[in-house]
């Protein structure tokens, strides 16, 4: 039995989310490889496994409820795409967070996450691999490189609303969503967003365990 599986248990309570067992043991699988990657490529600089599962694991949980609200809002069939999945890129994903834990628990969202640099997109790729994400994809590239449509382009602590948005426009399908995820309410990058950037929500997240500042700008171009 994983160590911190009765851990997990609990946040995945507190954030009243339904994963089951099998999904709970690849998000334990999940960290347990980060934690091991980390020992040669630097993926993070959490290193304390307590503090992964609350800093990585519950505060990308954390969004998993908001995402499926918004996504229900995006009907697809009333959308030009061809494909009856949602589609989802993780911008400057790093180890995959949020990314792989919306593809371990959202199997109905086809995840990209990509990055800048070959060894993190690389470890997503071994992700999706070891635990079987059919779902889940790393990719080597500049963001704004991508233009395939997706319905959600997201980002956790990647740069600010400017530039997530610029660097990330192409990318976004017409009726799609940004989702930033923040720490403090961002009041300054807010007001310097250009005209044509919409802020339709910013929402408060409570992490299990983390005694931090979280919340989700939502945005549409």
């Amino acid at each position: 039995m994983h160590p911190l599986r009765d851990k997990l248990r609990v946040g995945l309570q507190d954030l009243g989310l339904l994963v089951d067992d099998e999904r709970q043991a690849q998000l334990l699988a999940y960290m347990d490889l980060i934690a091991k990657w980390t020992k040669v490529y630097n993926l993070t600089a959490v290193r304390d496994a307590d503090e992964m599962l609350t800093h990585h694991l519950l505060d990308s949980l954390a969004v998993i409820a908001p995402l499926r609200r918004e996504l229900a809002k995006l009907d697809l069939a009333e959308q030009p795409s061809t494909s009856s999945t949602f589609r989802l890129l993780d911008v400057g994903a790093g180890a995959g967070l949020p990314g792989v834990v919306i593809a371990i628990t959202c199997p109905d969202v086809q995840v990209t996450c990509v990055d800048t640099v070959a060894k993190k997109a690389a470890f997503v790729q071994q992700v999706a691999a070891t635990l079987r994400l059919p779902n889940l994809k790393g990719l080597h590239a500049r963001v704004e490189s991508l233009t395939q449509p997706f319905d959600v382009v997201c980002s956790r602590a990647f740069a600010s609303l400017v530039d997530f948005t610029t660097w990330s426009k192409s990318a976004l399908a017409p009726h799609g969503v940004w989702m930033a995820m923040k720490g403090k309410h961002p009041e300054q990058e807010m007001a310097a967003l250009p005209e044509g950037i919409e802020v339709f929500h910013v929402e408060q997240l409570l992490v299990p365990g983390l005694d931090a500042d979280r919340c989700i700008v939502w945005l549409r171009g």
